[in-house]
């Protein structure tokens, strides 16, 4: 069976912490909430996927590759534990067996989106790595990964900072990570997401929060 979720990507789309709807998984203590979702069990996703403590999930193979960013406690598999903050990619044909340890884990995931050239398997501690200056005051990146138009980073934004109104090619694609997001369509709280599509516009800033987003560019 085929699962259609926000799978027009020619569309805004916008999903707030209230609108969380979390659904088991095929194995035990592991929930989803689905953003966006073309396929059956093996899909076009992107997730929120939460592991209870010491729970695990079976050996899978990354066909079309996977891309994971630790929200909150420490994931696990067979190679090692990546703590909150990490930032992890495994290319098409990698695999691996999740196991959780007591701490419990949350990931944002997003699968079966990679281009075949892009082999490049990379871990990244985000915690212990430096910021760059930003195009505009206020504004620092830690730039995570680059394949022909994709890019995605991790971007910090100092309270009551704005950005220049700009396109989106490609499309744009942001999870809040800490504070609130602005724009002029709306306000956005942590754990929000939000997916622009190819040549969507928007002048975003924060207020006296500031923001932490992790961004993507470029993919859609």
């Amino acid at each position: 069976m085929t699962i259609r979720i926000n799978a027009d990507f020619s569309q805004r789309i916008v999903i707030q912490p209230d609108d969380y709807h979390w659904v088991e998984s095929p194995m035990p203590g592991v929930q989803r909430m689905m953003l966006d979702r073309v396929g059956g069990e093996t899909a076009r996703a992107t997730s929120l996927v939460r592991y209870e403590p010491f729970s695990e999930f079976s050996p899978h193979i990354h066909s079309g590759g996977e891309e994971f960013f630790v929200l909150e406690g420490v994931f696990s598999d067979e190679y090692q534990r990546y703590g909150k903050g990490s930032y992890v990619r495994n290319p098409i044909g990698t695999s691996h067996t999740p196991k959780i340890g007591k701490e419990g884990a949350t990931i944002f995931v997003k699968l079966q989106q990679f281009d075949e050239k892009d082999t490049e398997q990379k871990v990244i501690d985000t915690q212990a790595q430096p910021w760059r200056q930003g195009l505009v005051g206020g504004l620092k990146v830690m730039p995570l990964h680059e394949f022909e138009s994709e890019h995605v980073a991790l971007v910090k934004w100092a309270p009551n900072t704005q950005f220049t109104a700009h396109q989106h090619w490609g499309g744009e694609e942001i999870f809040v990570l800490g504070g609130t997001f602005h724009d002029e369509y709306g306000s956005y709280a942590k754990g929000s997401w939000l997916r622009s599509p190819h040549q969507s516009r928007h002048s975003p800033f924060t207020k006296e929060d500031g923001a932490l987003i992790y961004v993507k560019t470029g993919h859609l």
